[in-house]
């Protein structure tokens, strides 16, 4: 039996590792697309172009504009006072946000009236859009601050000596707020189940269009045997992958793995379970390879979607939530941020582990049938 199946192993090994573009699946994909997300995804905003329009033109409208370029998170690439030009460069997409500050403004902050000031910002993005809001909101706040306090010690003619509560923010787990931690972690697995799927699915089928799958049935090896040797390879190169991803996170981006390898490694195992499950039966509804890729990115997007990856599963609709249950991906997830970024452990994890178990087994299970049926 394992003389078989080691021979069939042999096969599609020198079969994958042949084939110059599988080469480049296999070891160029997760290197690109660590590259791209560590460097180029992330939700950080920084360096926001601001147009700045001053009609008021004081000292007090100089130093609020001041605070707002002074500080990480503006960059004034203009300043006007013509308002369709500053409109102009949001438009064009040279400028994110607009400053006004109208008229009046120091004349009504000396008389203690309250005073406009507008923060217009490009919407089309609406993420970015909430994070400029938020920040020029605690610039103006800290400006009206210092402002009272200013107006406070001018009436009583000294200098008042006043209490405060400051906030300390600490964040555990990802101190300097950075979007590569959360994102590089969660490569390995859309790489694992993309190119597990891929992979999986295009070798079986690749059989069925060449019509060797006929004459490999005839021989003495058992169904099982089949599907064991053809999976196998995709479960080495599943943790040679993760092992790479790994290793250019840790040793190119500098994020910390706090927790287990080894339970790394479990939760890949499990998770592959479902993987190629589902590549496996892939492979029994397509009769060509080009059908075997549109189907399984028609798995692996809604997947990816459902996973919390990008979105949070609990901002989706109630519906929408129990069927994120069925998808591996979130689990995965759950494993992956978890020894990586909180380095916890077993103890905590193993209701993750448990649903990747049960999941990954169903799956094969109805996969392996659906497959003797279609051989048979």
């Amino acid at each position: 039996m394992w003389e078989r199946i080691l021979t069939i192993l042999r096969k599609e090994f020198r079969s994958v590792l042949r084939d110059p573009r599988m080469r480049v699946v296999i070891i160029g994909v997760p290197i690109i697309q660590t590259m791209i997300f560590g460097y180029a995804v992330t939700l950080d905003v920084r360096h926001v172009q601001l147009a700045v329009i001053d009609h008021d033109g004081t000292p007090a409208s100089r130093e609020l504009v001041a605070r707002f370029t002074g500080s990480a998170y503006f960059d004034a690439i203009a300043h006007t006072h013509d308002e369709d030009a500053a409109r102009a460069l949001v438009d064009a997409g040279r400028a994110a946000a607009i400053l006004q500050v109208n008229a009046g403004y120091e004349e009504n902050l000396r008389a203690g009236r309250t005073t406009p000031v507008q923060l217009i910002v490009d919407g089309s993005d609406s993420n970015t859009a909430r994070f400029i809001v938020n920040y020029g909101t605690q610039i103006t706040a800290a400006a009206n601050g210092a402002i009272l306090l200013e107006q406070a010690q001018r009436r009583a003619g000294r200098t008042i000596a006043v209490g405060r509560a400051e906030v300390q923010p600490r964040a555990w787990f990802n101190a300097d707020l950075e979007s590569r931690n959360y994102y590089v972690p969660g490569i390995i697995a859309m790489l694992v189940m993309l190119i597990g799927l891929m992979l999986t699915s295009m070798a079986i089928v690749r059989e069925k269009e060449a019509g060797t799958i006929e004459q490999i049935m005839v021989t003495p090896i058992r169904p099982v045997e089949f599907i064991l040797g053809k999976c196998a390879p995709f479960v080495v190169i599943g943790f040679l992958n993760t092992a790479l991803v790994a290793g250019l996170g840790l040793f190119w981006f500098d994020i910390p793995l706090r927790g287990s390898f080894a339970l790394l490694l479990l939760g890949t195992a499990l998770f592959l379970l479902s993987t190629l499950g589902i590549g496996l039966f892939v492979s029994t509804v397509s009769h060509t390879q080009q059908q075997a890729m549109m189907t399984t990115f028609f798995f692996f997007f809604p997947a990816m979607l459902f996973s919390g990856f990008i979105f949070p599963i609990a901002n989706m609709p109630t519906a929408i939530q129990w069927l994120t249950l069925l998808d591996p991906l979130r689990y995965f997830l759950v494993i992956i941020r978890g020894v990586f970024l909180k380095g916890v452990g077993l103890a905590v994890l193993w209701d993750q582990l448990a649903a990747l178990l049960i999941l990954g087994v169903g799956v094969m299970i109805f996969a392996v049938k659906r497959f003797h049926k279609t051989l048979a």
